[in-house]
């Protein structure tokens, strides 16, 4: 069909259809118009604005004001107050830069990255494949279609033979529109466009990645079979008779008594000559050592080393924790528990004294007891270190309970020990024995009362040690060592005034009075007070035996304690049952402070780095820290160390070098503690001026205190 007989027939088809379409098209308008919604210029309706009824209604001036808004990659749900110790500086920091990135999805998958190395190879692989399968799909030979012109050469004679001349008309003017069409074609042909070229292949993923498999090789299982050869054994028979038992029996004894001749075997004395002065010298040798001692200083180490890494968590709070809150707390501050020490056979028994050694600071010894004289059995003496918590290094029992203990501050393996029985000891910790290396006697002029307290004091005159005793039944005695054996002197018969018995033929008796406690001055060796049940303390010297050198009337019942300050050569303390602790000036009667802490007061004790702190604790299991710089009226911390009920606090040591305290209850336990911050506060630098430091210091700040304290009149005796 030509082409404009087909445009006519489409526009003729169309006409009436367009028409009607049209106006149906501007009925719609009109009915849209009426309607309400808006029409542009070129006819087109607009999309209708739909409102929410709670929109809110904004002025022009709101639509057109910029509000900015700031993003940032910062995670709001990350912690702000981490913190970590910095062992650079020894203290705990807050942790800065933590990390703001936030993962909400995680997938592993086989997709490698186009840009990586592997991707490259992979990319290169894959383009060197596509080009050999071109380069092969172009050398493949193409095989002519030779049946086809064939038949068409054969159709053609055939067609060629019958030729007529109507039909040689019609093929003049078919051969013209053949012609016609064969041109069109070439010129078709020429203006087609070469074929375009092979695509690449698209990426499985829209964001750059190669797909990449791998299988996972499978070790194949195998089994493993051991066969051994059966034990060797052997039949063998014997006939016994009497003779047999016999020598058997007789071989037996000879050997026990070969290795008792060996145990009483003493080391044989070696001479050996000098080469420089030619005498001859003789040393010991010592004994053959078992195998066991040989390894036992290497198990210590290792059992240390094992407790250690135990206990690290409280090791690192000892040495560096400082409690920070005391900031925020003004002047009150804590105690912190550490370790706790506790032997298995000693949780029926009262801790009844502690003692630090002076040259090793981190060994304490404490001896065991009871102070209930209806339930009385035997004691111990444990030596603690802090390096072993879980274990005592040594370890003594004995028959009666242990009231006191004392370290020799020269030799430190010698302590003192004081029983329930009235004797008293020595313990040498070098050597390798249950039992005391000395000890008091009847014949010796042993205590007849439970011995309360004992104290080295510094050699005699022919360089003997000795040591001194307090016990209830009124006598101070004095304890030398001479010639490996205790010689005792008594220094004092503590007297009860007007307390007499009425005695045979009517005879007055005097009473003797009940020493509790006693302390020797720090620096004037011939001082010392004694604390007695009656509540009284006496002042007595070492070279008056009948007469006191003074009396104060302290406490309403038994003193339990008292001590001279470690840094004023006047003030002392003292605690008793009667809930109080009171300070004391020794030149006047009249206490200068006096605590009521509500309840029956164990111990108290001075600080060692402070002339004003000290500390107390009551039976209630309550451990009070004062000190007198910072509050003269109420202690700075109490804290409740003893938790278990019915349980009771029997004493308090400060260590002498470190800030920690030691407190033993009634149930065998000692709870070590530290002290925070506010309780060891150090006078503040003014600027431009040095802190000094001294004992001067620490004696210029109670002597401070003491003269807002006491009164106008009274005389002080320098």
């Amino acid at each position: 069909m030509p082409a404009k007989a087909a445009d006519k027939r489409r526009q003729g088809q169309g006409g009436p259809s367009g028409g009607k379409a049209g106006k149906a098209g501007k009925a719609g308008y009109k009915k849209r118009d009426e309607d309400g919604s808006e029409t542009g210029e070129d006819g087109l309706t607009a999309r209708t604005v739909v409102r929410s009824p709670d929109q809110l209604k904004l002025t022009e001036a709101e639509l057109k004001a910029e509000v900015t808004r700031t993003l940032t990659a910062n995670n709001p749900h990350i912690p702000r107050n981490i913190v970590r110790f910095s062992f650079k500086e020894r203290a705990y920091k807050l942790v800065d830069d933590m990390d703001q990135t936030a993962i909400h999805f995680t997938l592993n998958g086989y997709l490698i990255h186009k840009d990586s190395d592997e991707g490259r190879r992979q990319s290169i692989r894959s383009s060197i494949e596509a080009e050999q399968a071109l380069v092969e799909e172009e050398e493949a030979p193409v095989e002519p279609p030779v049946e086809a012109s064939a038949e068409e050469t054969e159709e053609a004679e055939t067609k060629g033979e019958e030729p007529t001349e109507e039909a040689e008309a019609a093929g003049q003017g078919e051969g013209e529109e053949v012609a016609e069409a064969a041109e069109e074609a070439e010129a078709a042909e020429a203006e087609e466009p070469p074929p375009p070229k092979q695509p690449e292949k698209k990426l499985a993923n829209q964001f750059n990645f190669i797909e990449r498999g791998s299988t996972i090789y499978r070790n194949p299982l195998r089994e493993k079979g051991l066969q051994t050869d059966p034990a060797p054994f052997e039949t063998f028979s014997e006939n016994v008779n009497q003779w047999c038992i016999y020598d058997a029996y007789m071989e037996e004894l000879e050997r026990m008594e070969k290795a008792k001749e060996k145990e009483k075997a003493k080391p044989v004395a070696v001479k050996k000559e000098d080469t420089q002065t030619g005498r001859k010298l003789s040393y010991v040798e010592p004994p053959h050592s078992d195998s066991l001692s040989k390894v036992a200083k290497a198990a210590k180490i290792a059992e240390r080393m094992v407790n250690l890494n135990t206990f690290d968590d409280i090791a690192q709070d000892f040495k560096y924790f400082e409690d920070a809150s005391d900031e925020f707390r003004g002047q009150e501050g804590t105690l912190l528990p550490l370790w706790k020490f506790q032997y298995e056979k000693t949780k029926k028994l009262a801790v009844t004294a502690i003692s630090w050694n002076p040259k090793y600071k981190d060994l304490f010894a404490v001896g065991y007891g009871s102070y209930d004289f209806m339930k009385q059995g035997h004691g111990m003496l444990l030596v603690y270190t802090l390096k072993n918590p879980s274990f005592p290094e040594y370890y003594f029992s004995s028959e009666s309970g242990i009231m006191c203990l004392d370290f020799h501050s020269g030799h430190p393996h010698l302590l003192a020990v004081g029983f329930y029985d009235g004797n008293v000891a020595i313990y040498n910790l070098k050597k390798a024995s249950s039992q005391p290396s000395y000890k008091s006697s009847v014949k010796s002029g042993k205590h007849t009362e439970p011995v309360w307290q004992v104290k080295w004091q510094k050699d005699d005159m022919d360089n003997n040690s000795n040591f001194f005793s307090v016990s209830s039944d009124g006598r101070i005695v004095s304890w030398t060592l001479v010639k490996n054996e205790l010689v005792h002197m008594d220094v004092i018969k503590l007297s009860a005034d007007g307390t007499t018995m009425q005695g045979p033929e009517g005879l007055q008796l005097q009473m003797l009075g009940s020493g509790t406690s006693f302390d020797f001055h720090k620096k004037i060796d011939y001082l010392f007070l004694v604390g007695t049940e009656e509540g009284k303390i006496y002042k007595c010297s070492k070279s008056y035996s009948s007469q006191f050198l003074d009396v104060f009337e302290a406490h309403h019942m038994a003193v339990d304690s008292v001590s001279w300050n470690p840094f004023h050569l006047k003030v002392f303390i003292s605690c008793s049952s009667d809930w109080t602790v009171k300070i004391w000036d020794h030149t006047i009667k009249t206490p200068m402070f006096v605590y009521d802490l509500s309840t029956a007061v164990g111990d108290v004790s001075w600080s060692p780095y402070s002339s004003t702190v000290f500390a107390a604790v009551t039976i209630d299991g309550q451990a009070h820290v004062f000190d007198l710089n910072i509050n003269k009226l109420e202690p700075l911390c109490t804290q409740l160390v003893v938790t278990r009920k019915k349980n009771k606090a029997t004493h308090i040591q400060f260590n002498p070098a470190y800030p920690i305290i030691l407190v033993g209850d009634e149930r065998g336990l000692i709870t070590c503690l530290k002290l925070s911050p506010n309780l060891r506060k150090k006078p503040k630098q003014k600027k431009g001026q040095e802190v000094k430091k001294g004992p001067e210091v620490e004696i210029a700040k109670l002597e401070k205190l003491l003269s807002l304290v006491r009164e106008p009149g009274s005389k002080e005796e320098k």
